[in-house]
């Protein structure tokens, strides 16, 4: 719980700080940027987090790294989490700063599970309605699992909504099951 609380509070100050520099969506795109970094390479993440490798030498390579793409002062703020040793955290600081992020912008993350590929307009389409029914915009991420069999699985925060094929065959099954329980024990 400690590093949530941690990761929260220095992603509440960065937005503040962005909030006064280049903007809160750059700094969000920047942090994208870093969180991809460190997802995708496992040995930058490595440097950055192992703590015999010196401060300087963490520095430098940050700022070699991101000096060129990002704002001054979201750099400045990367080796500020060096220098208090929060580097660690740095890809729940960015996830906490997209949360804040949203909710300053009015915007949720949705999570939309397809049993096949959508193309790119049916996927606008379904967005635009998720945007009209939550009454905030929508932001895709969109999932392919065959397993659902047809139909749409939408993930609001802690909220889903099942209209998956699977789900209905299930619940038919149950159904039929059900009645077929009653009427043997009617027998």
């Amino acid at each position: 719980m400690r590093d949530e609380t941690v990761a929260r509070n220095y992603a509440l100050t960065l937005l503040e700080v962005a909030d006064g520099a280049e903007g809160i969506e750059v700094f969000g795109r920047g942090l994208e940027v870093v969180d991809r970094m460190l997802g995708e390479n496992p040995s930058f993440r490595a440097f950055l987090e192992t703590p015999r490798i010196d401060l300087a030498e963490k520095k430098a390579l940050v700022r070699s790294v991101f000096a060129a793409s990002l704002p001054r002062k979201l750099v400045n703020f990367l080796l500020v989490t060096l220098d208090r040793r929060r580097q660690r955290l740095l890809r729940q600081i960015a996830a906490e700063y997209q949360k804040l992020l949203d909710a300053r912008l009015n915007r949720e993350r949705v999570e939309l599970t397809l049993a096949r590929p959508f193309g790119q307009e049916a996927v606008d389409e379904c967005s635009e309605r998720l945007s009209a029914l939550l009454g905030r915009e929508v932001i895709p991420n969109v999932r392919v699992r065959p397993g659902i069999l047809g139909g749409i699985v939408v993930r609001s925060g802690n909220t889903i909504y099942d209209g998956s094929l699977r789900r209905r065959l299930e619940g038919m099954r149950r159904t039929l099951l059900a009645t077929h329980l009653r009427e043997g024990t009617a027998s």
